[in-house]
């Protein structure tokens, strides 16, 4: 596969993922579909290229661990979900938000594989993430040996302009940066948009700035649709073991909208049938089909998944050969 095929099945990978989003929020008729537009390349480079996951077993201790901070923008998180081949399905994605589904309007712990944990509240997740951290540092200074690295695993999210206005995530942020969490790294879906509307109504601080003080590695990417710049992006931050990461990226809230991107519009209802046709357009995918996923996707995904069982073969070889 040369590069430009490489680049172009993972833009369709990336516009599936969007349109997936924006399909169930229109037909649970209640949602946000903003969020998952402008994230979902990042969303991509994570399940696709940077973590280390096996869907057959969702339980392996030396996993990454993903968490979804802004946990409104849900449907993007049951996509990858799905694509990927965890026990999410096309019909859990059919009834997002309806009664007793295993896809409610925020990420619930315990109702689907993949889910690290329950989110919504601004913040909350990303203080969960610290804690990941710790007790990843924790067992890291327990049991590691030279050789035997069994706890090296990286906890990753996707965070809102919502999530940095909130005290939590300043609390939780410094105490990142004074224990040194290298194995943080958060992803900030910069797009300038919350309910009220642009960011510049309430909160105008400069995040990069405010985080290393923090002693936080930042990174600022200026497109949030560069797949390479994300890629390059979550190595520098891996590499970086000694401070926790964030990557602020500058997205467009319902990326791929005519009438919605860059508004308050596209946050938190749907967008509307004929502006999904439109948006479906803009991306060359079928305007009349919905949840629909081609097979070169499904088995680009699918793929990336099925990589985890061999890492987790590895992992429990090292482990069988381990003593205290």
């Amino acid at each position: 596969m040369d590069n430009n095929t490489t680049l172009d099945i993972e833009q369709l990978c990336i516009d599936t993922a969007r349109a997936l989003a924006i399909d169930g929020v229109q037909k649970a008729n209640s949602g946000h579909p903003g969020l998952p537009m402008g994230a979902a390349p990042m969303a991509h480079v994570l399940w696709a290229h940077q973590m280390n996951y096996n869907p057959h077993n969702p339980a392996w201790p030396n996993r990454d661990r993903f968490i979804l901070s802004a946990g409104h923008g849900c449907m993007l998180q049951y996509s990858y979900l799905y694509l990927t081949g965890y026990n999410c399905t096309l019909d859990d994605l059919k009834n997002f938000r309806q009664l007793n589904s295993k896809t409610p309007g925020h990420p619930e712990y315990g109702l689907l594989d993949g889910i690290e944990v329950t989110t919504g509240p601004l913040g909350q997740g990303f203080a969960n993430g610290v804690g990941f951290a710790i007790a990843q540092q924790h067992l890291a200074a327990r049991f590691n040996r030279p050789g035997y690295e069994l706890f090296n695993y990286h906890i990753y999210a996707i965070c809102s302009d919502g999530d940095m206005m909130e005290g939590v995530t300043s609390e939780a942020a410094s105490l990142a940066g004074h224990l040194q969490l290298g194995s943080l790294i958060y992803l900030y879906d910069d797009n300038h948009i919350s309910i009220e509307g642009n960011t510049a109504l309430t909160f105008d601080e400069d995040v990069a700035a405010r985080f290393e003080a923090y002693n936080w590695h930042v990174q600022v990417l200026p497109d949030g649709n560069d797949v390479q710049a994300l890629k390059k992006a979550l190595e520098n931050a891996k590499a970086e073991t000694g401070r926790p990461s964030l990557i602020k990226v500058r997205t467009h809230i319902g990326f791929g909208s005519p009438n919605k991107v860059d508004s308050a519009s596209a946050h938190g209802s749907p967008l509307g049938a004929e502006e999904i046709k439109l948006v479906k357009k803009n991306f060359g995918l079928d305007p009349e089909k919905s949840f629909n996923v081609t097979d070169n996707v499904l088995e680009y995904y699918r793929e990336a998944g099925e990589k985890g069982v061999e890492l987790e073969y590895k992992w429990n070889q090292l482990f069988g050969a381990y003593k205290l």
